[in-house]
């Protein structure tokens, strides 16, 4: 819980560059598990996943806050 409150004093930017880095590292371990058909680590797709959804979520409502204003 205490992400989500950093995520929501962050700015617009700051978390559009943490959704950038998730696709990142998102892309590297679907990639690891495409070449070795092995992760070491399974459960972070998953984690990585649902952290992006989070941030996306504080996105949206931060830019309906925006227009609403």
């Amino acid at each position: 819980m205490a992400k989500k409150n950093e995520w929501k004093s962050q700015s617009v930017k700051e978390l559009e560059a943490a959704v950038r880095e998730l696709d990142r590292e998102l892309f590297y371990l679907k990639n690891e598990l495409a070449t070795q058909k092995k992760i070491e680590k399974p459960h972070l797709l998953k984690a990585k996943r649902k952290e992006k959804a989070r941030i996306l979520t504080i996105l949206t409502q931060k830019n309906k806050e925006k227009e609403a204003v």
